[in-house]
């Protein structure tokens, strides 16, 4: 059974680390003056990197797990130097779901499920 839960407090160095890695380097993410004029008013995380953060988070405590599919929607932005929580769940043999939500509210900020093997 898979059952994990860690804080993360997103900073606006990883969402740029993030978009060097990636190649996205959409203001919204990295440009804090643009994003201020936005309906988020703040740079908002890349979704990958959530994801990014809860895949590592499981890796460590089950590093032959390989993933087979997944399935993901970002229902809320996740803003730098805002606590989030992050979860890993076993829901099903080979299913896991995994979720982030900002502490302070609740807010999920994404909502996955992946289908894995080992």
């Amino acid at each position: 059974m898979i059952d994990l839960t860690e804080d993360w407090l997103p900073t606006q160095a990883e969402f740029d680390r993030f978009a060097e890695v990636s190649g996205d380097n959409n203001a919204i993410h990295v440009d804090p003056a643009f994003a201020a004029r936005t309906g988020f008013g703040h740079t908002v995380s890349h979704g990958m990197l959530i994801y990014t953060k809860l895949w590592g988070m499981l890796r460590r405590e089950h590093p032959t797990l390989r993933q087979v599919s997944q399935s993901m929607m970002f229902p809320n932005p996740c803003f730098a130097g805002e606590p989030v929580v992050l979860r890993v769940t076993g829901t099903a043999p080979g299913t896991l779901t995994l979720v982030a939500y900002r502490r302070s509210d609740e807010a999920e900020l994404l909502l996955a499920e992946s289908e894995v093997a080992r």
